[in-house]
């Protein structure tokens, strides 16, 4: 990963791989993806999961995967985790699936959240296709 030098003042932080200053840049990933369950968890997400990827892929440190019962509960559920990861100065990089809320992606950089709706996420079964990677929670 290029480095690009300082963020601009006022600027969000971002997490890069961990193959950045591995210590600070695992533990500040493990606790944003941290942060983004607790708040699926508190907002009645279904079934949240956090998958660390470390060993399995270098497209990011962890997943974090819940799904809601409607695109519109999907859709709220994004619009929390995103609002919560911002105030705590992570920088949402990309975001994927906002008109067609069954499956919306936020790309923090090491940190990537999946939300489904139910029958979305079963037929994609991403716990299935990253079954090496470690489970760090699951609800």
């Amino acid at each position: 990963m290029l480095n690009p030098g300082p963020p601009p003042a006022g600027a969000r932080a971002s997490f890069g791989s961990g193959a950045e200053k591995e210590g600070r840049a695992t533990d500040d990933a493990k606790a944003a993806a941290l942060l983004a369950a607790s708040v699926l968890q508190s907002k009645k997400g279904h079934r949240v999961t956090v998958l660390d990827l470390r060993q399995v892929t270098l497209i990011a440190d962890y997943f974090v995967i819940a799904s809601g019962s409607t695109p519109l509960q999907v859709e709220a559920l994004a619009e929390h985790v995103d609002e919560a990861m911002a105030k705590a100065g992570v920088a949402l990089l990309q975001r994927n699936g906002r008109h067609r809320a069954h499956w919306v992606l936020l790309d923090y950089g090491a940190v990537v959240v999946h939300l489904f709706t139910d029958e979305e996420r079963q037929y994609y079964n991403l716990e299935r296709l990253w079954g090496d990677a470690e489970v760090v929670l699951a609800t």
